[in-house]
């Protein structure tokens, strides 16, 4: 049998952070997890489907942000014959992620980080496998190809399945919130912090148009069928935003100063584009992306200084 099915983590809000179930010929990949929190939710997509945890034979991340991979260790628990598999600098941090925990837990503060991120674990190394760029592992009868994809992260990469033709993209192919999508198609790109390169990112963007995939499947949020589109949209932003970060790197100003500076660019830009006023909550979804947005710019700028 093969299947692909979208799984809502409801982290912070519905219908912002995916995890995707992929099964072919009885095994079974999830292609991100989100937090420790979000684990029921997949054990129970997992048994809504007629599927065990047994059958599960990959849990792969795209990259080791907690929205993506937080409840790994969670997840591997319930899955006895399950192999992680990442990019070789993300591998590290889940074998031991004390470093990620302790910088998360500095900026969340720990009460914020336990309601985010519930509990983050080590993984025995002999159950993690690091991917170079452009090898392949079967799942089932299907090929599953993983491109390292730069920009948003150096340690990133994205899966095509060349079964069915989709490519799993983490953030490499930015952001399509539901919630944003009045008025035709709405896509955005992440640069939040701390590895923004808009060089890369375009390039990485590029690469996965260039594998004409009959869809692209992102972790914010779901499967999309106008891969075109929404590469063209991404590739006008990133120019954008990488012409704030020469801006920002030529000025000298302070990380503070240009953070606010590129969150009101960014936000102007984005509400020009999406075609009508915002409630509430859209106003909210979109400040929670402009404020990480800004200070990935900022950072990068101040950063490429020297």
């Amino acid at each position: 049998m093969s299947r692909l099915d979208t799984i809502d983590c409801h982290y912070v809000a519905p219908e912002l952070a995916a995890a995707y179930l992929r099964e072919e010929g009885g095994e079974v990949a999830f292609i991100e997890v989100n937090t420790s929190l979000a684990v029921p939710r997949l054990l129970e997509a997992l048994r809504a489907a007629g599927l065990t945890p047994e059958q599960v034979k990959f849990i792969i991340v795209t990259h080791v942000h907690l929205d993506h991979a937080g409840g790994t260790s969670a997840l591997l628990a319930h899955c006895p014959n399950a192999t992680v598999l990442a990019h070789p600098r993300a591998a590290r941090h889940l074998i031991d992620p004390s470093r990620l925990v302790k910088s998360a837990r500095q900026v969340y503060g720990d009460e914020a980080f336990d309601a985010l991120y519930g509990t983050i674990g080590a993984i025995d190394a002999q159950r993690v496998q690091a991917l170079e760029d452009g090898e392949t592992r079967t799942l089932g009868g299907a090929t599953l190809r993983f491109l390292h994809t730069r920009g948003h992260a150096n340690h990133h990469f994205v899966v095509h399945d060349e079964s069915m033709n989709v490519v799993f993209t983490g953030d490499t192919f930015g952001l399509v919130y539901p919630l944003l999508q009045g008025q035709g198609r709405f896509a955005f790109p992440s640069t939040s912090p701390t590895d923004f390169d808009g060089r890369a990112a375009l390039e990485s963007v590029r690469r996965i148009m260039a594998l004409k995939p009959a869809s692209v499947a992102l972790t914010h949020f779901g499967r999309f069928e106008d891969v075109g589109v929404i590469g063209e949209q991404l590739e006008r932003a990133l120019v954008f935003s990488s012409q704030l970060f020469e801006e920002g790197r030529q000025s000298g100003d302070e990380q503070g100063t240009l953070e606010q500076r590129f969150r009101w660019q960014l936000e102007a830009a984005l509400l020009e584009r999406l075609g009508f006023t915002p409630d509430a909550q859209q106003k909210k979804l979109l400040h929670f992306d402009v404020e990480l947005n800004a200070q990935g710019l900022a950072f990068a700028a101040v950063k490429a200084r020297g």
